[in-house]
């Protein structure tokens, strides 16, 4: 009896604080979202450690660019129950495809977990030079294979680049980034014009891109609340490089985010109205146009009156033009990130842009951001 009591005892004293932990989650959104934060970066953690574990057993038995696929693996099956929500994947055998180059919409640290649903073997991640000193995830990182950029450094961060794309083709491994390069929650579907690093890694090595598109979950995590649902993965078919040059990687770059916005937007639940940007007012002037005709001025016979839409193709509603706006600016906005750098197809003439994370370059890929649980 002594020794059933001493076992039932601590277990009694331990899930009574979870009990009410429960409870208290279930019964308020503020505290429900602290919790599961708090249960996220704990299981996290937990993996992190456990990952160094399976980095050195693995790599004794030769499998070491295996460790993320476990670890990853790992982490969504304790992570999903913590927090309640599942994925589902649509396409999942292209993740076969090796090697190649993976790239995701990167919303919020919480993309962790549905990389840890679809992260395929023999693929490793580029993350940020920082994490590298990160007590337990840095050390499973760094004996997993990780390639690590310096932000702050474009020549590094280049050779970097470079340097993955030949590992790539030796150890027939894919690689996984982030091409918006920093984190774009938003609560409508959208995505940040691409840097295009991981263009160029894959079309210097001559590999596939395969795009993977997570919707938008802006109604299940964002700042304050954390709400348990299905989510939606679609993996895209691979899309060749072969016989492309370094002066291609900004049209696939504006090819493939075209790509990936128009599957977030088919995958993802609407948004609320109000949730939508603004359409621009039209332009206004302080002082009436003269009409025509008047003191002397003439209407040239040759302007165009003004075109109509056509009824087949407009927006019927507001909502459509709202969604039309949002369509035309993201598109614009990755013209734009490609102008500032299209006069040299190179690597070696890059910007530096400043974001929420640092220094970025040009060619700064999107790195594996746990930093801030609230976006």
């Amino acid at each position: 009896m002594s020794i059933l009591a001493s076992i039932v005892k601590p277990l009694a004293y331990v899930s009574l604080p979870v009990f009410a932990l429960h409870t208290l989650a279930n019964a308020n959104p503020v505290v429900r979202y602290y919790v599961r934060i708090g249960l996220f970066l704990s299981t996290l953690g937990v993996c992190s450690l456990w990952g160094v574990i399976c980095s050195i057993g693995l790599g004794l038995v030769g499998r070491r660019f295996d460790t993320f696929y476990v670890v990853a693996r790992s982490f969504y099956h304790l992570a999903s129950r913590a927090v309640g929500i599942k994925l589902v994947v649509e396409g999942e055998e292209y993740l076969e495809t090796r090697p190649a180059v993976l790239v995701g919409n990167h919303q919020s640290m919480l993309d962790i977990l549905y990389l840890g649903r679809i992260f395929p073997r023999r693929a490793s991640i580029m993350a940020k030079k920082e994490l590298q000193w990160s007590p337990l995830l840095g050390q499973f990182m760094t004996l997993s294979g990780a390639v690590f950029v310096d932000r702050g450094n474009n020549a590094r961060a280049v050779r970097s680049l470079t340097a993955a794309g030949e590992t790539m083709k030796q150890r027939h491994s894919s690689l996984w980034l982030f091409p918006e390069g920093t984190r774009s929650m938003r609560p409508y579907a959208d995505m940040l014009p691409f840097k295009k690093g991981a263009f160029h890694t894959a079309i210097q090595a001559q590999v596939p891109i395969v795009p993977v598109v997570c919707e938008n979950y802006w109604r299940l995590y964002r700042k304050g609340v954390f709400e348990s649902g299905t989510l939606k993965v679609k993996v895209l078919p691979p899309i060749p490089t072969t016989g492309m040059t370094s002066a291609d990687a900004g049209a696939l770059a504006i090819r493939v985010h075209d790509l990936m916005v128009q599957t977030l937007r088919e995958i993802s639940a609407p948004p609320p109205p109000d949730a939508l940007p603004k359409a621009p007012e039209p332009a206004t002037t302080s002082s009436p146009l003269p009409s025509p005709g008047a003191a002397g001025i003439s209407t040239p016979a040759s302007a165009p009156a003004p075109s109509q839409p056509d009824s087949a193709t407009a927006p019927t509603n507001e909502s459509e033009k709202v969604a039309e706006q949002v369509r035309t600016e993201s598109r614009a906005s990755t013209n734009t990130s490609e102008g500032s750098a299209i006069s040299s197809p190179t690597l070696s003439h890059s910007r530096v842009e400043g974001s929420e994370n640092g220094t970025e370059t040009e060619e700064d890929d999107g790195m594996v951001l746990v930093g801030r649980p609230n976006h």
